[in-house]
């Protein structure tokens, strides 16, 4: 990179450095990690458009220009996500968490917003993003979030202690570690990307863990697991909500109704792509 004196300029040449290593977001990576480096919105690089920047924020500016260079997301070099209007920790073990995933929390509070004391349980939480936020939006509520990675409850825990929720967490390889309990909604955004693809995603995507990613053989290994077991862990009349890839909304449901689960709709995300479906378990 050249040496250009003010903030735009060092914007400017961020943003063509990035387009060339193949970044699709060269001009809005370089806004936000140069804010990032200053501890400044994007409104107030415009307004300051015109500052040079110190010897220390060039030489912190390019090591971070240098990090998204090698594709690494940029959630994970600035550490943090934003997720339903909260900001949320995010590191190389967790998944970073993604607006559609918003549409799965907005339905579980949907149907339980009127209870009084919901039960829920979130498996695979990575981040938290799902079970913090539900415990944001739904005080009233007793949630338990399961990951198999002890890291990535690491990550978790400190997201539900910024948000001053009390959600349990515990370590867990799906219901592991719940024999016995049961819960008026199981909510779940499970790995689903069948292995042979692993190699052809993002280069970003490959930055994160593929225990969060990789679906098994037809993407579906998970989705098996989890509505094998749903019903010993589900109330009467309790809730089963997924997150699905764009191209599962027959199958997904279809393993739901052989598990025995009634199907009440699939919801599309914002690009009409099947993402969420919803389901019962009726004993």
């Amino acid at each position: 990179m050249e040496n250009p004196r003010t903030i735009m300029e060092y914007i400017q040449v961020a943003a063509g450095y990035l387009r060339k290593q193949g970044c699709d977001t060269a001009r809005l990576d370089a806004e936000l990690l140069l804010g990032h480096v200053l501890q400044l919105e994007r409104m107030q690089l415009y307004v300051q458009f015109d500052k040079p920047l110190t010897i220390p924020e060039v030489d912190a500016y390019r090591a971070v220009i240098g990090q998204r260079a090698r594709r690494i997301p940029v959630a994970q070099i600035v550490g943090e996500r934003e997720f339903l209007s909260r900001p949320f920790k995010v590191s190389s073990a967790v998944l970073t968490p993604r607006p559609e995933t918003e549409l799965l929390v907005e339905a579980v509070v949907e149907r339980f917003v009127d209870h009084e004391r919901p039960t829920i349980l979130d498996i695979g939480t990575g981040s938290g993003a799902i079970a913090v936020s539900l415990a944001c939006q739904l005080p009233q509520a007793a949630v338990t979030a399961v990951d198999v990675s002890p890291e990535a409850l690491a990550v978790a825990r400190s997201n539900a202690e910024s948000c001053s929720v009390d959600v349990e967490f515990l370590e867990s390889d799906v219901y592991e570690a719940l024999s016995g309990r049961r819960f008026q909604c199981i909510v779940s955004n499970p790995p689903y990307i069948p292995s042979s693809e692993m190699a052809n995603l993002q280069p970003e995507v490959q930055h994160e863990p593929s225990l969060a990613l990789d679906g098994g053989p037809d993407g579906l290994a998970v989705y098996r697991r989890i509505a094998a077991q749903a019903a010993a862990h589900l109330e009467p009349g309790g809730s089963l909500l997924l997150e699905i890839g764009w191209d599962q909304g027959t199958s997904v449901p279809q393993l739901l109704r052989a598990a025995g689960l009634t199907v009440l709709e699939t919801r599309t995300d914002y690009a009409g792509l099947d993402r969420v479906v919803i389901s019962v378990w009726n004993e």
